[in-house]
């Protein structure tokens, strides 16, 4: 793709670093908080970039804007984070117009994702954009962008199954406590035992989807379980009461970070069955539990299969998905090109039209009984048809729109100075 003309610099590009490309600790050092991100923009603005949208999460993050090099982007990065130049050159990629717009398309629809499918990354975009626009960093092309990857994230999560299933082990466990008890799982005793990362997400899926109003968390640190357990509305109970509450319960959730098994069979005087998931790095259930009639254990190994299994089955979607961000690209290069090129054609069609009045003026003199009116008609008609002729040509997509523009302007002796003015009206 050639030169945008939608901002006065002249190339859109996107720099920026992921999972793909980045490990975690490298991904930290360009990691941009809210304060960063607001002083970026705000520098940005200094620099006189007219148009940026920044995205960051733990996975990605990424500049998008209007620049005369790349460079000014990676400068604005890497001054509000943590990271150097050096650091980026490493592990960052650069795309530019039509890779830089496909990027995006990707990154807001999920198949770009670490988890693929994965649809939080799009709510990353709608806050990035607002917080651009509210410093008046947003073009029309960037608005309509953004507009497009939102429509394409909307229509794969509603027309595909890329999004089905579960994909984090979080997730699957209460969809396998789900399985199991289905309709009585609202009844369910549910002892949650550790608050770490998985024990969070794990609360706040339980809640989520499961509607129980009996769940309870015991940590070994108490403060912990009672910050989550504020959150959600949950009781909290202390470490010495491990045992009395796991005999009151139907499903065990172990997600504890201790090195060595906190559960095992002689801890287990139940009264009855036990359904027991153990979420946690190394295992903190002993598979001796599994000699004590009415417990069932299920590893996190376990779980993690089932996620696999559903990022395969999600594979499957991909090509349906792709075909939805291509037939949506599409209509937004046409939109684009259109909005590049029609000043062109205006100033084609008023080029026309001074031929045509200067050769009706001379028919007018030459010909005693000349019909003015049906000269016209036709005169605008072909008009009509060779400046839409023009236009089908610029919209398609294989067009070198820049090369075509200037071979109209060449041949029609179009004025380079009344185009520009004309120009600068169309995109204000």
């Amino acid at each position: 793709m050639h030169q945008l003309n939608l901002s006065k610099h002249r190339n859109f590009y996107v720099v920026g670093l992921s999972y793909k490309t980045a490990d975690a600790e490298l991904r930290g050092k360009f990691n941009l908080d809210e304060q960063a991100k607001v002083l970026l923009l705000e520098q940005a603005k200094k620099d006189g970039i007219d148009c940026l949208l920044t995205i960051c999460t733990c996975n990605r993050t990424e500049i998008y804007g209007f620049a005369e090099h790349p460079f000014q982007l990676i400068r604005l990065l890497c001054e509000y984070s943590l990271g150097s130049v050096e650091d980026f050159q490493k592990v960052a990629y650069v795309y530019k117009n039509q890779q830089a717009i496909s990027h995006i398309f990707r990154v807001g629809t999920g198949l770009d994702s670490q988890i693929l499918g994965d649809f939080e990354i799009i709510s990353q975009i709608k806050l990035g954009f607002t917080q651009s626009k509210s410093v008046g960093l947003v073009n029309a092309f960037l608005e309509r962008l953004v507009n497009a990857v939102i429509q394409a994230s909307k229509k794969i999560k509603t027309d595909t199954e890329i999004s089905s299933g579960a994909t984090s082990v979080s997730f699957a466990s209460v969809q396998y406590i789900l399985n199991q008890f289905q309709d009585q799982v609202g009844y369910k005793n549910i002892l949650l035992f550790g608050t770490g990362k998985i024990g969070r997400n794990t609360c706040e899926n339980l809640v989520k989807h499961t509607k129980n109003e009996h769940i309870t968390l015991i940590n070994r640190t108490k403060d912990k379980a009672e910050k989550i357990a504020g959150k959600f509305n949950l009781i909290v109970k202390e470490y010495g009461d491990l045992e009395l509450e796991i005999q009151k319960s139907d499903i065990l959730i172990v997600a504890t970070g201790a090195q060595n098994p906190t559960v095992d069979k002689d801890i287990l005087n139940l009264k009855k069955d036990l359904l027991i998931l153990d979420l946690s790095v190394p295992k903190n259930v002993h598979e001796n539990v599994t000699t004590i009639s009415g417990v069932s254990l299920v590893h996190l190994d376990h779980l993690s299969q089932i996620t696999d299994e559903t990022l395969e089955k999600r594979k499957l979607h991909i090509p349906a998905a792709e075909a939805i961000i291509q037939e949506i690209e599409d209509d937004f290069i046409k939109w684009m090109k259109a909005r590049k090129f029609a000043p062109t054609i205006h100033a084609l069609k008023e080029k026309l039209n001074e031929i045509k009045t200067a050769e009706l003026d001379f028919q007018r003199k030459k010909l005693p009984h000349f019909d003015e009116a049906q000269a016209e008609l036709i005169s605008d008609r072909i008009i009509h048809k060779i400046t839409t002729h023009f236009a089908n040509h610029l919209k398609d997509r294989d067009t070198e729109v820049e090369e075509s523009i200037e071979w109209i302007e060449k041949v029609f002796q179009i004025n380079q100075s009344v185009l520009k003015e004309r120009l600068n009206a169309h995109h204000e």
